[in-house]
C-alpha cells in the first residue's frame, strides 16, 4: 500500500492494518520528513485518544491529514505505533 499526496509517497508498506476501513501503516514505514506536529486530539470511544501530524510536501500543508493513536486502548492495540490518512491522501495498492 501507498499513501500519497501532492504527487509525494508518504508512506509505503506491504504491512498495513485495515481498521474501519483505514490502512495503518507502521510508523517506519512513513516518511516523517513530510510530517510535522498539530496539537489537534480527537478520542474514539473504542479505539482511544488519536493524535495528529499536518502533512508539508512542496510548501504545502495538508492540515492534520495523517493521525496515530499513541496509546490505543486494549481493543485497538493492534494499531499501536501506525498512522493512517485522510484529507485528499491517496492510499492505494
Amino acid at each position: 500500500m501507498k499513501a500519497v499526496w501532492n504527487g509525494t509517497v508518504i508512506a509505503e508498506s506491504d504491512d498495513t492494518v485495515v481498521v474501519e476501513g483505514n490502512h495503518y501503516f507502521p510508523a517506519g514505514s512513513v516518511k516523517t520528513q513530510y510530517l510535522t506536529d498539530s496539537p489537534s486530539n480527537t478520542v474514539c470511544p473504542w479505539k482511544g485518544t488519536a493524535s495528529y501530524r499536518h502533512v508539508m510536501v512542496h510548501g504545502q500543508v495538508n492540515s492534520d491529514a495523517a493521525w496515530f493513536y499513541p496509546s490505543p486502548k486494549e481493543a485497538a492495540a493492534e494499531i499501536k505505533g501506525r498512522y493512517a490518512f485522510w484529507k485528499g491522501v491517496q492510499v492505494s495498492a
